[in-house]
């Protein structure tokens, strides 16, 4: 019963505070549109007074409670959007609150892995290869070894990449614990160097060239062709098993063998859609 009840007061709070919101933009932008319209006839009617003031003296009265009028209703104008707007400031963070929880207490729970003892007869078995656990050792030892100044940066991912294939947050977070590396300048850095990746990799690297020669003989195509040939889902760049990490690289040095591909450090040319498909199975 409370599982079902928090989802609904985090949607009744994001509901009211989006009203708030709606209304707040309302007002202020309704105070907008009159102010832009009264201005320009609030000061045609102050500046008249005015020049009728310099031939009657005795307007003076009605000129100052003319201006009176005009800069009591622009103060109160400024007060009200000044306290409308803070309360839009608030209702959009309580809105973030509330969906952020009302989103992480929608989401779906992750499907049960299906092992081999419990699928259908007849049903394949996907099952996600394991990555290994985290060893803190292995980066205290490269921090004590390469240095722990900000200029060991690019020495100390590299090694940490060629440790895990991947920069492990878990990872990344005892480095900065360790050095004066900031966790923004190993953002800059991991994202700046096509050679770091952030996410793991399969069991075996396969790069497609799609420099020029290759991308005119169809490397785009071969490329398209292993996604579905792999089952990759748009967006990602392994298979689900984490068998294969499919790689888009700028030159193989191959141009000649166009369109080419590597296979860990097999290399295959002169490919189609298909054979690059059968180029797989030398990881056999």
């Amino acid at each position: 019963m409370t599982g079902e009840k928090q989802p609904s007061m985090a949607r009744i709070g994001s509901l009211i505070a989006a009203a708030f919101i709606a209304l707040c933009v309302v007002i202020l932008f309704t105070d907008y549109v009159v102010a832009s319209r009264r201005a320009p006839g609030d000061d045609k009617i102050v500046k008249d007074l005015q020049e009728q003031t310099k031939a009657d003296a005795s307007l003076a009265p009605k000129l100052a409670a003319e201006q009176k009028r005009v800069t009591g209703a622009r103060l109160a104008r400024k007060t009200r959007d000044n306290a409308v707007a803070w309360v839009l400031i608030a209702a959009a963070a309580a809105f973030l609150v509330f969906s952020k929880r009302l989103v992480r207490q929608e989401k779906p729970p992750a499907p049960a892995r299906q092992d081999a003892a419990h699928a259908p007869a007849g049903a394949s078995v996907v099952v996600p290869a394991a990555i290994p656990e985290l060893d803190f050792s292995f980066v205290d030892r490269m921090v004590s070894e390469i240095g722990r100044s900000k200029e060991a940066a690019i020495p100390l991912l590299q090694a940490i990449q060629i440790h895990y294939r991947y920069l492990p947050d878990e990872a990344l977070r005892r480095l900065c614990d360790l050095t004066e590396i900031t966790p923004a300048e190993i953002a800059g850095t991991s994202s700046f160097y096509g050679q770091f990746r952030r996410s793991p990799v399969g069991r075996h690297i396969v790069r497609v060239c799609h420099g020029t020669a290759c991308h005119v003989s169809g490397a785009r195509q071969i490329t398209e062709e292993l996604r579905r040939h792999l089952a990759i889902p748009d967006g990602e760049d392994t298979d689900a098993a984490r068998l294969f990490t499919l790689d888009e690289v700028a030159c193989l040095g191959c141009c000649s063998l166009a369109p080419v591909l590597m296979v860990d450090d097999h290399t295959a040319g002169k490919l189609t859609p298909a054979t690059a498909c059968d180029a797989l199975k030398v990881t056999a």
